[in-house]
């Protein structure tokens, strides 16, 4: 993946939650879909690996041990790959071997349960600060800033009541400043596969957020280019 935050090519934080446990995987698909993040799960190796074949992800959480295919076989499969996301393997596995296979097959970070929810959703920021050679966890632009890692924005000293899902396409936006963005890439980038939302609830997240920054007195930040989407310049 290039050095940027993520456009038009590849949606920002989508994740894939790799996992046989069930209940590990609806925690994690609930906690992060809170965050406004688009979460994607597979219950094992093979459907995890078919799913990183043909849909873009930036982060994946990955056990180790799983039904027909392993987590490690997953990373030994994606090793050779020039462009992957970010990977945060999560496992039982406690010993000190464990760890160092899992790094040495191409893992980012490596997570021992039972773990923390924050702790987790901390790491995988982490991981996507560094994915886009991102330094800072701050976005600027005027008074508007925003902070990634505790995700909220604020005008000023004011911190702005967004939804999640308001507050993933603000700082969509603001990590592709002066990039236009499409309807249909800002829906991919927001929702899930699955979802029974059609691509116009865009259209109706531009309107809150933009009444809700008008209101904190930063009305014109996102600008709308006819037929083509929406950017902040």
């Amino acid at each position: 993946m290039a050095n940027e935050w993520p456009g038009a090519q590849s949606p920002a934080m989508r994740v894939l939650v790799a996992d046989d446990s069930g209940r590990v995987r609806k925690a994690l698909a609930s906690g992060l879909h809170a965050h406004g993040l688009a979460v994607e799960t597979a219950s094992d190796g093979v459907e995890a690996l078919a799913m990183l074949n043909g849909l873009p992800f930036d982060l994946v959480v990955l056990d180790l041990v799983m039904p027909r295919m392993s987590g490690t076989e997953v990373l030994q499969a994606l090793k050779s790959r020039d462009e992957k996301p970010r990977i945060l393997v999560l496992s039982a596995r406690d010993q000190v071997q464990d760890r160092v296979e899992a790094l040495n097959l191409g893992a980012d970070d490596y997570l021992v349960k039972p773990f923390a929810f924050e702790e987790l959703l901390a790491r995988l920021l982490a991981l996507a600060r560094r994915n886009y050679a991102v330094a800072s966890p701050e976005l600027r632009c005027g008074r508007l800033v925003i902070d990634t890692a505790r995700r909220l924005a604020r005008v000023d000293t004011e911190v702005l009541a967004l939804t999640p899902k308001e507050y993933a396409l603000l700082e969509l936006l603001m990590q592709r400043r002066g990039h236009v963005m499409s309807r249909a890439v800002l829906f991919d980038s927001l929702y899930e596969s699955d979802s029974t939302a059609s691509d116009t609830v865009i259209e109706v997240l531009i309107s809150t957020l933009r009444a809700k920054l008008g209101r904190a007195g930063v009305a014109d930040l996102i600008e709308t280019r006819r037929g083509f989407g929406y950017a902040v310049a």
